[in-house]
Order: structure tokens, then C-alpha cells, then sequence
């Protein structure tokens, strides 16, 4: 198990941004496996409370989480959240290359569920609306590295514009892709706005995993990611 005080990004009285591994679910899972709430109490860095979360990230998805470190921050990032202020920029590595360079995509979303194959989202218009914004970085062999903004956060969102929206399920996705490997979607950039004081944002590292895929650091920077 991985120690998480090597994974915090950002860190103030109040907030606290975490690099999430991939494959460590926020949530405590049914079947008792480890998740981030076992890791809290190693996070309060001096305070007496733990943090605690304040958006999700899927247990696959790897990258920038924000705890807040009082009750009064969690209320208000969880209103900044809610407000659509706060900046999510995400990459990923899709199974397939998109005709164009850039986009939006507005797909509204809703969750089904089944009993063979459990739950999941689906684009459908009785749905929540959700929009990304997109942007085509690099290609290699028959594969393409994209930034994804999302301008708001419904669950499985960029997974499920990539499928339906681009074509394209996320490499290595379950669920919505093919399945192989490990899943190439990280939460690349977190800011959310507190007012007068500097916003608490962060960037986190491309995890080994997308050089493994071919897509390594260098093709950020030169995007200016």
C-alpha cells in the first residue's frame, strides 16, 4: 500500500491535493479492500480532524483529489464544485484516433443498471446534461493522447463522451473501452477559486503507465499541459 503523504501536491490550513494512484477507490468498497479512508488518518499533517474528501475520482483514474482540512472548506469547495468554478483538466490515451483536432461535446447522461452487466452511464437525453471540451495532442500508432476539460462532473463523464462522444472508449477502460491493461486517464490539473485568497490547485505527474502506452511527459510540455 502505498504511503499518500508522498502523493500530496498542494497543502495549506485548509486544503490538500493528493496525486490518487490509480486503482485506489475513494470510496470504501463492499468487498472491505483498502481505500482512501484508510489513508485519512496519515493526512492531517498536525490538525486533529481528518480531511476529507470533497469530489470523486473512479478507483481507476489516477491524479489531482481535493480534501478539504475543516468543515467550513469542505462546504465551500463542495459549493465551488457545484457552481461549475473550479478548472478539471484531465488526459487520457483513447483506443483510436478522432477526425478532428478539437471539440465540444454535450451528451446529457444518465445511469442504468442491470442485472448481467450492473451499472453504468449511457448517453440519453432524459439524462443529466454534461459538456467537455476536448483537444487532440498527439497520435501514435493508432492511438491518440487528448485533454479533456470538463465543464461539469457527472460520473463517468469523460469515459462515456469518449466512447460515445469521440468514438473511442479510454484505453484500457472495463467498462466503456476494451478493457486491456490498466486504465490511461488522469486528472492532469485541479484549481478551485477561495475568494481573495489564491486559488488551491495543483498538477500532478503523468504516471509511468501512459509511457508505457508511448506517451510519455515531453508530450505535455510541449502542449503546454
Amino acid at each position: 500500500m502505498p504511503l499518500l503523504t508522498d502523493h500530496v501536491l498542494f497543502l495549506d490550513g485548509e486544503a490538500l491535493i493528493l496525486d490518487k494512484p490509480a486503482g485506489l477507490p475513494v470510496d470504501a468498497p463492499r468487498d472491505g479492500s483498502m481505500s482512501l479512508e484508510n489513508h485519512l488518518a496519515s493526512l492531517t499533517f498536525g490538525f486533529q480532524r481528518w480531511p476529507l474528501p470533497v469530489h470523486r475520482l473512479d478507483r481507476d483514474t489516477s491524479g489531482c483529489l481535493l480534501l478539504a482540512r475543516n468543515p467550513k472548506a469542505h462546504k465551500r469547495f463542495a459549493a465551488a464544485f457545484e457552481a461549475g468554478t473550479v478548472t478539471k483538466r484531465y488526459i487520457a490515451v483513447l483506443d483510436g484516433i478522432p477526425g478532428e483536432a478539437e471539440g465540444t461535446i454535450a451528451l446529457s447522461l444518465k445511469k442504468v443498471s442491470t442485472p448481467a452487466q450492473g451499472w453504468r452511464m449511457i448517453a440519453a437525453k432524459a439524462g443529466k446534461p454534461a459538456v467537455t471540451h476536448w483537444r487532440k495532442l498527439a497520435e501514435r500508432d493508432g492511438r491518440a493522447l487528448v485533454a479533456f476539460t470538463p465543464e461539469t462532473g457527472r460520473t463517468h463523464q469523460i469515459r462515456v463522451h469518449a466512447q460515445h462522444g469521440l468514438g473511442f472508449g479510454i484505453m484500457g477502460d472495463p467498462v466503456y473501452g476494451k478493457g486491456d491493461g490498466p486504465m490511461l486517464l488522469h486528472s492532469r490539473f485541479l484549481s478551485v477559486p477561495r475568494g481573495d485568497k489564491p486559488a488551491a490547485e495543483a498538477t500532478a505527474p503523468l504516471p509511468e503507465t501512459f509511457a508505457v502506452a508511448g506517451f510519455g511527459p515531453e508530450y505535455l510540455d510541449d502542449a503546454g499541459l
